[in-house]
C-alpha cells in the first residue's frame, strides 16, 4: 500500500514538472514540423473567420505531445480547456454535465478516448454534429425526450490505440492526424530548452546523449534528464557533462539505443525461450508480468521502429 501510494505521489510530481515545460505558443512547440504547419493554418483561418475549429483527433505512441498540443489549440485560440479522460467518463451524466458548462469557444479534451462507454460515446454524436443533448426523462410510456443546445465547442481526442476507436466516431473529427517518434535533432533541442527551464547546466554533447536514449520520446527525454541532473549534482557539482550523462544512463539500464531493460528482457525471451519467434503476445506479457495494453502500447512501437521485432499473424518475430 504504501508503495502504491509512493508511485502515485511521484506520478502526481512528473505531471506537475511536465506542465511547467510545456511552451506556451504553438511556434514554440519542437518537433512534428507538418503538424505544426497544418494547425498554424487551421488556427490562422478559425480566427479569420471569428470561428470555432473543427473537432481534432490526435493518435500516436504516448509521450510526443497530444496533451501539450491540445492546451496550445486551446491558448492560440483564447478558449478554456476542460479535459477528462474516456475511463473517467462512466456514464452519460457525466458528460452531460462537462458539456453543458461549457462556453462558445471551449475546448474539451478527452485523452484515451477509445476506452470510451458505449452509451457516453454514442450521446457524444449529436454533441459534435448538433451542439445538442438529447436527455431521456422518465421511463417506460411516460418517459420523453429533451434537447438541450450547446455552446459551439471544439472536442480534441487523443488516443494511442486508433484502431479501437469506431468508424462513426473518427468520421466525425474533421482533422485527424497521426504524431510520431521525434529524431535526435529535435530532442536535443528539447532537453536543452528543458535544462534552462529547470536551470540545469548542461553540455550540448551530454543533451544529445541524452537524446539518443529517449527512444524517440519528448516525456523520456525530460525524465532521463532530471534523473541525470541528480547523479551530476552529487558526482559533478551540478554540471552534466558527457561523462555524467552516460554513467548516469548506464546506472539507469538505458543503453546506446534508448533499450531500458525490461526492453532487453523482451528480446532475450523472444530469442531464448520461443527461437526467435513467432509468439503471442499474451506469452510475452505473462513472462514480463505486464498487461497486454503496456506491451503493444509501450514496448512494441519502439522496437519495431528500430527494426528489432516484427508482428506477423502467427505472433512476434525476432527481425
Amino acid at each position: 500500500m504504501e508503495d502504491k501510494l509512493i508511485d502515485a505521489k511521484a506520478k502526481s510530481e512528473e505531471k506537475i514538472v511536465e506542465k511547467s515545460l510545456r511552451p506556451q505558443k504553438l511556434s514554440e512547440f519542437i518537433g512534428q514540423p507538418k503538424l505544426k504547419d497544418q494547425l498554424q493554418i487551421f488556427l490562422d483561418a478559425a480566427r479569420t473567420r471569428g470561428d470555432s475549429l473543427d473537432h481534432i483527433l490526435f493518435y500516436g505512441p504516448p509521450g510526443l505531445g497530444k496533451t501539450t498540443l491540445a492546451f496550445l489549440m486551446a491558448k492560440e485560440m483564447g478558449g478554456a480547456l476542460k479535459m477528462t479522460s474516456g475511463p473517467a467518463l462512466t456514464r452519460a451524466g457525466d458528460l452531460a454535465s462537462i458539456l453543458t458548462g461549457l462556453k462558445k469557444g471551449d475546448f474539451l479534451f478527452i485523452d484515451e478516448i477509445h476506452r470510451l462507454n458505449k452509451l457516453v460515446e454514442e450521446m457524444l454524436y449529436s454533441a459534435m454534429e448538433d451542439f445538442a443533448l438529447d436527455i431521456v426523462l422518465g421511463k417506460g410510456p411516460s418517459a420523453k425526450t429533451v434537447r438541450l443546445n450547446l455552446q459551439k465547442f471544439t472536442l480534441i481526442g487523443a488516443t494511442t490505440r486508433i484502431g479501437l476507436i469506431s468508424g462513426p466516431m473518427r468520421d466525425r473529427f474533421g482533422y485527424v492526424q497521426q504524431l510520431d517518434f521525434y529524431d535526435d535533432e529535435n530532442l536535443e533541442e528539447i532537453v536543452s530548452r528543458t535544462a534552462d527551464v529547470l536551470k540545469v547546466k548542461i553540455e550540448r554533447d551530454a543533451s544529445l546523449e541524452l537524446a539518443k536514449r529517449a527512444r524517440g520520446t519528448p516525456r523520456i527525454a525530460n525524465r532521463l534528464l532530471r534523473r541525470v541532473r541528480d547523479y551530476a549534482q552529487i558526482k559533478n557539482d551540478g554540471l552534466i557533462t558527457l561523462k555524467e550523462a552516460r554513467e548516469a544512463l548506464n546506472m539507469l539500464g538505458v543503453d546506446d539505443m534508448g533499450l531500458s531493460d525490461a526492453d532487453r528482457k523482451y528480446l532475450e525471451i523472444v530469442k531464448n525461450q520461443y527461437g526467435g519467434g513467432p509468439v503471442g503476445v499474451e506469452n510475452i506479457a505473462a513472462a514480463l508480468t505486464e498487461d497486454v495494453g503496456t506491451i503493444t502500447e509501450v514496448y512494441e512501437p519502439y522496437l519495431m521502429k528500430k527494426g528489432l521485432i516484427k508482428r506477423t499473424p502467427r505472433g512476434r518475430v525476432l527481425a
